[in-house]
């Protein structure tokens, strides 16, 4: 993990791209925590649309029917929670109290097709937030319910496997497959060196059309600038 918490957003869905994984990125959803940067397994939440034969007002009078507790109770540090909210703009997901829950347990960060609710609270937690947006309403206030923890879920258009690497930061949040996480680092090391020795190049007034990408000519100096490096 301390590999990946190297690599941005940009990064690892350009490598996971030329992987073959055509788009990891989830759409829709903007960092509500500028200057967060998150790297860490994701802890899923799946909600569905409220049917009232299956979810009824007992829900109230027993928080431990609420599905969204649960999530958090699994939670190890390290953990991103990610939420498939169907893109709700009504609903919070979770509020302050949950929240503040979460970031005692050791959680990094929540990634949710929804909203959070008392955000004023919640950006003072110092958790990082990728969110469609935020909303004074409580989780089932309107027509989603929770409906099940650590399965796969659509995530901002983008399937998320219980375990994935999420990779957040202010571009927005990049789903990794477990899988393929040391392939990217392996790539995403060497993309990161290059790019290095073209920001060095372009910022002295070389030419784009050489430096990036690199050409034949603006590898072999590329060689030579990684041996004077060492590397």
């Amino acid at each position: 993990m301390a590999a990946l918490q190297q690599i941005s957003s940009a990064t690892a869905t350009g490598v996971l791209n030329r992987l073959g994984i055509r788009d990891s990125h989830l759409r829709g959803l903007t960092c509500w925590s500028p200057g967060a940067k998150v790297v860490g397994p994701a802890l899923t939440l799946q909600f569905m649309p409220k049917r009232e034969d299956m979810y009824g007002l007992e829900e109230y009078s027993d928080p431990e029917r609420q599905l969204h507790r649960h999530v958090l109770y699994r939670a190890q540090p390290g953990d991103v929670v990610v939420v498939d909210a169907r893109g709700h703009l009504g609903s919070g997901v979770f509020g302050e109290m949950m929240l503040t829950y979460f970031k005692a347990k050791g959680g990094i960060g929540v990634v949710i097709d929804g909203c959070i609710r008392d955000y004023p609270k919640v950006k003072e937690l110092g958790l990082g937030l990728w969110l469609r947006g935020v909303t004074p309403n409580f989780h089932t206030q309107t027509d989603i319910v929770p409906f099940a923890v650590n399965v796969p879920i659509a995530c901002g258009d983008r399937l998320v496997m219980p375990g994935d690497i999420i990779i957040a930061d202010d571009d927005g949040a990049v789903v990794v497959p477990v899988a393929l996480a040391p392939k990217v680092v392996e790539e995403a090391t060497a993309h990161a060196e290059w790019e290095e020795f073209s920001r060095q190049m372009l910022a002295a007034g070389g030419d784009l059309r050489k430096y990036y990408p690199l050409t034949e000519e603006a590898r072999l100096e590329y060689e030579e600038w990684r041996k004077k490096r060492g590397a």
